[in-house]
């Protein structure tokens, strides 16, 4: 799937649930599994798995299901609470269920990440053009009394992954890797990281970054904030599949190795069409990486 592979992969990436230490556990409903075939006014449950990131990348295929199987029944959504909001307005979306509350009846059930491989995708035809989420209107016109205008550049920074992952610290930068975006002139930055990895933002707030964390309640706020944004650099984080799912501008920091979606070499991504990829060249180099994206952030001044 790195090399882009992905009709292999697909199939073999359904051995995930065979892993000892996979993230998201087999889910055991009385409901079988869909494969793919005629709904014919039958319910369908899409259960989101792995991290929040994942899920965001692959809500697009919700829609193309409506598309291909339009005599379906209700599809439901469940997921994570953090994201409930945001995905209520996918297109496709008869309901939203967080994950641990109740379900309504469903006869067949499907993993999310499972969608790719039942669809035949491949680099070619990789579906849903961006934004296929949207910023709620009201929220993004609050942010921008909150954010305001002016002269100089609205960047949002996210620098960590989620601490639960297993390969959290390869996708990190401490902060004062930071420090060099936040020395270049003319740029308003915003701290966007939530949780345990923004521990580092009282070090960065001194350092010039506007800490807004604490108002982040959810990522449907997150993305009323990316709305008023005019470039959102990060890590491999939640927050760069958001910008791409909200066709917001944003530019990814990649280390040497990457999760397979990001594939190799390139500097686009096929999946999400306003991201560029900023790749070590050396495995723990940041520091070039930082160099690079601070020249180009010099050079939108």
């Amino acid at each position: 799937m790195l090399t882009g592979r992905l009709a292999e992969g697909w199939a073999e990436y359904e051995w995930r649930w065979r892993l000892p230490d996979f993230p998201s556990p087999r889910r055991d409903f009385a409901a079988p599994q869909w494969d793919g075939s005629a709904l014919a006014g039958r319910t369908l449950l899409v259960h989101a798995e792995q991290g929040f990131g994942d899920a965001i990348q692959f809500a697009r295929y919700v829609p193309q299901l409506r598309r291909r199987h339009p005599d379906s029944g209700p599809i439901v959504l469940e997921c994570g609470q953090p994201l409930a909001r945001l995905l209520a307005g996918l297109d496709g979306v008869s309901q939203v269920v967080v994950r641990g509350e109740p379900l309504p009846d469903f006869d067949l059930h499907v993993p999310l990440l499972s969608l790719p491989g039942l669809f035949g995708t491949t680099l070619a035809d990789i579906p849903g053009t961006t934004p296929y989420l949207q910023a709620d209107p009201a929220g993004a016109a609050r942010w921008r009394e909150i954010i305001g205008d002016g002269p100089r550049l609205r960047v949002g920074l996210a620098w960590a992954g989620n601490p639960r992952q297993k390969y959290v610290a390869q996708k990190t930068l401490a902060k004062e890797h930071l420090a060099l975006l936040l020395a270049v002139e003319g740029v308003r930055f915003f701290g966007l990281q939530v949780g345990a990895s923004a521990k580092d933002i009282e070090w960065l707030a001194a350092r010039g970054m506007t800490d807004i964390s604490l108002q982040l309640a959810d990522f449907a706020e997150t993305a009323a904030v990316l709305a008023n944004l005019d470039l959102v650099i990060a890590a491999d984080t939640v927050v760069a599949h958001l910008a791409g799912a909200l066709d917001r501008p944003a530019w990814v920091m990649l280390n040497k190795v990457p999760d397979w979606r990001w594939l190799t070499e390139r500097g686009d991504s096929p999946w999400y069409s306003s991201l560029r990829l900023f790749r070590q060249e050396k495995t723990g180099d940041w520091a070039t990486v930082v160099a690079r994206v601070a020249a180009e952030l010099r050079g939108k001044i």
